[in-house]
């Protein structure tokens, strides 16, 4: 009886959380001078919430994932999506230095655009994004800045950084490049097992079908450059998550914006309801981080322990603790 009731509980992340949230738009032009237009989804009630930094995805504006992050939030979870770009993309390396340069911002200006008496914890902060805002992600808890290096050698790192320190990592669906021998700087990935150099806990969530074709359309998580191997070369505290039966973009909004719209279009999608990823994604990620921000591993603990209380299939989960 015990043990069902611990996994009634653990089940709970996966429903929409006991705060109402609110989405506020912060653009350049604010006092609080963000670096650039800010997608902001914050709990309404009265209270100190850690923070979660999210960077999105290739061409995929932050607008485009506001029911995952409603999800988070709704779990007492301050969340910022910086935009990296509108009509055009930037490199990888100035979206870095973009999500970096936020970062730095969060601890003067995050306090001006939220809501009455909602304060954001920044010694509670913790680092995510998707497809390759996953990269971005990964790369700037490895500090890095970006520039080009020797062949063979990993970027340099930049020893003058004045980020925060994050706490927690959580890629989603991370990608790092179109193949292995097609990765754009920084080249973050190594091929060597735990090799990134960085000692906060990691979590992964992949796509099942990320790595598989559409008609003549490539994937857009292909293997080499994708979830497994981020995953592989993460130090432990690590937990990896497989979406069997869903796509690289399965946890969008339901209504995208003409381009997210083409990009899921020629992406490899799961059969099930969305919105059950979604509650998969949002649930793993709310369980990983009331297990490194909060300090209650038990709803992590219960869905590595038994993953069929997810609402989607988890295959494989794994948790490396040491």
């Amino acid at each position: 009886m015990a043990k069902l009731e611990a996994q009634t509980a653990a089940s709970d992340v996966f429903e929409t959380g006991k705060y109402d949230v609110t989405e506020i738009t912060v653009r350049t032009s604010n006092a609080s001078k963000p670096p650039t237009q800010l997608l902001i989804v914050s709990p309404v009630l009265k209270g100190t919430y850690p923070v979660l930094l999210f960077c999105h995805g290739f061409m995929i504006a932050n607008t485009n994932y506001t029911t995952l992050l409603s999800h988070i939030a709704s779990h007492g979870y301050i969340v910022v999506a910086p935009k990296f770009y509108g009509l055009w993309w930037i490199s990888i390396p100035e979206e870095i230095k973009k999500a970096a340069q936020v970062a730095q911002w969060l601890s003067t200006g995050l306090l001006l655009v939220l809501p009455e008496k909602v304060n954001g914890d920044i010694e509670k902060l913790a680092l995510s994004g998707h497809s390759r805002g996953g990269k971005t992600a990964f790369a700037l808890a490895l500090g890095e800045t970006g520039q080009k290096s020797r062949k063979n050698k990993p970027p340099a790192k930049n020893k003058n950084a004045t980020t925060p320190s994050f706490k927690a990592l959580i890629g989603v669906d991370p990608v790092a490049g179109s193949y292995p021998s097609n990765r754009v700087d920084p080249k973050i990935l190594q091929y060597i097992p735990r090799c990134f150099d960085m000692s906060i806990p990691v979590s992964v969530i992949g796509s099942g079908y990320g790595n598989q074709p559409l008609c003549l359309f490539p994937p857009t998580a292909p293997d080499g450059v994708n979830h497994s191997e981020f995953y592989n070369e993460s130090k432990p505290p690590a937990c990896y998550f497989l979406a069997k039966d869903y796509g690289h973009c399965d946890m969008l909004n339901d209504n995208l914006d003409r381009i997210a719209s083409i990009i899921r279009g020629i992406s490899k999608s799961g059969k099930g309801p969305r919105d059950l990823m979604r509650k998969s994604v949002g649930g793993v990620m709310v369980a990983f981080l009331e297990s490194y921000l909060g300090g209650n591993d038990d709803d992590l603990n219960a869905v590595v322990g038994d993953p069929s209380i997810a609402p989607i299939t988890l295959d494989p989960v794994i948790y490396v603790k040491e």
